[in-house]
């Protein structure tokens, strides 16, 4: 028995049917973590295994063709903001700092704990996998990334951050605008030569299979957590809670 069994029911307004059940995914959480890390070690294999040894598939080479010869400053601009947002402190300290506050501020301090380890633990994997393949990267980046091309850490970044955020606040706007992100920052990546499109590919699994991972053991306290009162500390009187959509 866990502490997620003896807690009590969800408010009345949450929903009667979700479709998974958080307490027992909570109440399971080693078998679906570890399923989740299995599906996930699977899904690169998959990935480096036809990198045909680290050499860029063929399509990979035609679509990097095909960019270098069609950029152009109009899509430049928006590449050169993403790599921005995407990597070195602004990704990997300000931005995660700023949302583990801004879910603290607004009483989600198991949202906070669960960001925070998925982002650091898939930042982690990604510098490990960065040693472990040292891929080369493409021969006419944009910018000046750091060592190895597999997996894209700003793809790792904006997948976790997406999944986490989704999982969350539970909302289909915030998958949708997760999901565009994601993607936007992917297709960045290679237009402007930091990475082959299966480097990008293998960060996107990185950062959503942990998500995924570290979900398990804190669905239930998640779940409980996003139909609570959410005012900011600052405020003391009664809040409303939030009501079903």
């Amino acid at each position: 028995m866990t502490a997620a069994d003896n807690a009590k029911p969800p408010p009345p307004n949450a929903p009667t049917n979700p479709v998974i059940n958080e307490r027992r995914v909570a109440r399971l959480w080693p078998v679906v973590s570890a399923s989740g890390a299995l599906i996930l070690v699977a899904a690169l294999a998959g990935v480096i295994f036809y990198r045909e040894n680290n050499k860029p598939f063929g399509f990979e080479l035609e679509w990097m063709s095909e960019i270098v010869e069609n950029r152009s400053p109009f899509w430049t601009a928006p590449a050169l903001v993403f790599n921005a947002l995407g990597g070195g402190v602004l990704a990997s300290l300000v931005v995660p700092l700023l949302i583990i506050a801004a879910l603290i501020v607004w009483r989600r301090p198991w949202s906070a704990l669960y960001f925070a380890l998925a982002t650091a633990l898939s930042a982690g994997i990604v510098q490990l996998l960065k040693v472990v393949m040292d891929r080369p990267r493409p021969t006419d980046p944009l910018v000046q990334p750091d060592f190895g091309s597999f997996p894209s850490g700003h793809s790792a970044n904006a997948a976790v951050m997406a999944v986490t955020l989704g999982i969350i606040f539970g909302r289909w706007w915030v998958w949708a605008i997760g999901g565009v992100y994601t993607v936007a920052m992917m297709i960045s990546r290679t237009y402007l030569g930091a990475h082959w499109i299966s480097d990008t590919v293998g960060g996107a699994l990185v950062g959503a299979g942990v998500a995924i991972i570290l979900w398990a053991p804190f669905a239930y306290r998640l779940f409980r957590e996003r139909w609570k009162p959410h005012g900011p500390l600052w405020k003391h009187g009664p809040v409303e809670p939030r009501q079903a959509s």
